[in-house]
């Protein structure tokens, strides 16, 4: 059988930590929701499910996709159900939870069904507005709101608000709260604008700008977690029958979560009442302190981390993590290092250990294979925007070289020795492992290392302002580290520089 409204009196109930029952089913709609994809599926969804059986938010999603149906649509079929696994490592223990989410009440296809969702905007109790169109979707583009529908995700959301403002003839309550989810900094804002400037392209009303302007809550926000998506065929046939019933719309995610909202309003509060049953829920004035968090401890942890483990022979996070020595130099790196950097006004050391501590149950995760080559996309370029600052600051605090940090960078110098092939394409080799390099640095790392030697190709790489911005030459002891770090790594290998006495050894 398959999930539906009418097999729920059927689950297993030992099967299945939380079950939606006929009342939440039946909950008033206060949500339209701009995706169907899995991030949303797994994050906000996740959250105002877990509200309504707690009896707080009291509300129920409508989702809008931007494809037509195309024959059997499984929300459809569904009733909007869906089953989220929850699966990973949390406060150190092994974790799963299976959970049916119906926070979903209906989906609707913008290409077919524009005018139902222009009704949504009638109901008085609809408040909030979620989005995850990818980075793509907020942008300015021309667009006519008149259409059914318009053509860009900001056209159809002032079409909506458009809607709202004439079903409610302006009134100040009618107003919503927008909460993008997309992952470019300062969504709300940038979309904000970008309503506000389609507003005047499509000469609209002022009185309607200034309702836009004055009673809608665009907040920026930031989310976090890990949500794959669909189990492996294999992992989802035996959780079906372990459930009883199939699910096309099954999917798993990792037990941390973190949607942080920028807003200092309480009617935003009000409105957003789910934030009261998760602490995975932040509404803040301010989400930059989540932001570097984030990029600092998961973002710029996994840069630091990833030529190492790639040539130490580690082909995914976890099964680095499960290994003492990359584990404890993980360890090293964000505690002894990145929190004690990036620690100040904003971020206190001990919020930074914390944040780091979940850091490594999710890089712990036996359920996520996170490739390491994967995360070596773009090396370059996230080693300056992540991790050049944290070299900085740690040098504004210490004149002692970050020992973790230099063995980070010279293992990315080593990476990045690749040469042209046949195809056009860049080539670096480690052992018998020969892997794509997916950098727009590479030319340049290529010329290097076929006219310098390791000492060398050290000096000019750091001394490049162009390259980082600032010449990291001057960092003291920094080069002469790196140097040897990497001279270490090409007779011993990097397994050998990770090891306490390879650490010992290579202290510059």
């Amino acid at each position: 059988m398959q999930l539906s409204k009418q097999i729920i009196p059927q689950v297993r109930q030992e099967a299945v930590e939380s079950i939606p029952t006929k009342e939440i089913l039946e909950l008033p709609e206060k949500v339209l929701q701009f995706g169907t994809g899995v991030l949303l599926r797994g994050l906000p969804d996740y959250f105002i499910d877990k509200a309504n059986k707690q009896g707080v938010f009291n509300g129920r999603v409508v989702v809008v996709k931007s494809t037509s149906s195309g024959g059997t649509d499984a929300f459809g079929a569904q009733d909007g159900l869906f089953t989220l696994c929850v699966k990973g490592i949390e406060d150190g223990k092994k974790t799963e939870e299976i959970i049916i989410n119906g926070s979903i009440s209906r989906v609707l296809s913008a290409a077919d069904e524009w005018k139902e969702i222009l009704k949504c905007a009638h109901n008085p109790a609809m408040q909030l507005v979620i989005s995850n169109t990818t980075e793509v979707g907020i942008v300015l583009a021309e667009d006519d709101i008149r259409q059914s529908p318009p053509n860009s995700f900001p056209g159809k959301l002032l079409a909506f608000l458009y809607e709202r403002y004439k079903a409610f003839n302006g009134s100040k309550e009618s107003g919503m709260v927008i909460v993008p989810t997309e992952l470019i900094t300062d969504n709300g804002t940038k979309l904000r604008d970008i309503v506000l400037e389609l507003a005047e392209q499509n000469k609209l009303e002022k009185p309607f700008i200034q309702w836009l302007a004055s009673a809608n809550h665009f907040c920026s926000s930031l989310v976090d977690r890990i949500v794959p998506g669909k189990l492996p065929a294999a992992e989802q046939k035996a959780t079906e029958e372990h459930l009883g019933y199939t699910d096309e719309l099954m999917i798993m995610a990792e037990p941390f979560r973190l949607w942080a909202i920028e807003s200092g309003s309480d009617d935003v509060k009000e409105i957003l009442s789910f934030s009261q049953i998760d602490k995975g829920v932040v509404i803040t004035p301010d989400i930059e302190k989540f932001r570097e968090l984030k990029l600092r401890l998961l973002n710029g942890t996994h840069t630091f981390s990833s030529g190492l483990a790639v040539l130490a022979g580690f082909t995914t996070v976890k099964e680095a993590m499960a290994d003492e020595q990359m584990g404890s130099f993980v360890r090293r790196l964000m505690m002894l290092e990145i929190a004690a950097a990036m620690s100040g006004d904003a971020i206190s050391y001990n919020e930074a250990c914390a944040f780091a501590n979940t850091v490594i149950d999710r890089f712990r995760n036996p359920f996520i294979d996170h490739q390491w080559l994967s995360i070596t996309m773009n090396f370059t370029s996230k080693m300056r925007l992540r991790n050049i600052p944290l070299l900085l600051w740690h040098y504004e605090k210490s004149t002692s070289v970050p020992v973790q940090m230099a063995q980070g960078f010279a293992a990315y110098l080593l990476f990045m020795k690749c040469s042209k092939g046949d195809d056009g394409s860049y080539y670096g080799q480690t052992g018998s492992l020969r892997y794509k390099m997916q950098d727009d640095k590479a030319a340049y790392f290529s010329e290097k290392w076929s006219k310098l030697n390791t000492e060398d190709v050290v000096k000019a790489v750091l001394a490049d302002t162009e390259l980082w911005g600032v010449d990291l030459l001057h960092l003291p002891g920094f080069a002469e580290a790196v140097t040897n770090y990497m001279e270490f790594i090409e007779q011993e290998g990097a397994l050998a520089l990770i090891t306490e006495g390879a650490k010992n050894k290579t202290t510059a």
